[in-house]
């Protein structure tokens, strides 16, 4: 196991509040070309813009306090958690007709969403972050 020091642990969180912006954006103002060229329901594609937005709302407000919030930081990691599965449940599990593309497409975001999950898991476990016993 390993830690990372909070700073780095809100340079990850503005990382992923960053990129969730940008998956918010592309999903809610393409979500009928993202559709086609994923085999997606464009409104699955749409609902997973706007999750996406209110999610990087939530992350940057984590990352912009003072004192970063561990209950903060583990509801984002918990939802990326979900969103991971989630991925893999769409890709694997749900019978959606998705295209060769969707599937790379819904795998290599869960698999970005999971390395930033276990990075903000490790900041959990530095020292200035653990609450006092």
């Amino acid at each position: 196991m390993f830690t990372i020091q909070p700073s780095t642990l809100r340079r990850v969180l503005w990382l992923d509040a960053g990129t969730g912006f940008g998956m918010a954006a592309s999903h809610l103002l393409g979500a009928g070309p993202i559709a086609q060229w994923t085999g997606l329901p464009e409104a699955l594609v749409a609902l997973a813009g706007a999750l996406s937005l209110l999610a990087a709302c939530f992350m940057a407000w984590v990352a912009s306090r003072p004192q970063l919030p561990q209950p903060g930081v583990r509801a984002i990691v918990l939802g990326n958690f979900v969103w991971v599965a989630a991925s893999a449940w769409l890709a694997w599990g749900a019978g959606l007709p998705l295209t060769t593309v969707g599937t790379a497409w819904v795998l290599l975001q869960g698999l970005a969403v999971l390395v930033l999950a276990e990075l903000e898991w490790a900041g959990l476990r530095a020292p200035a972050l653990r609450p006092a016993v």
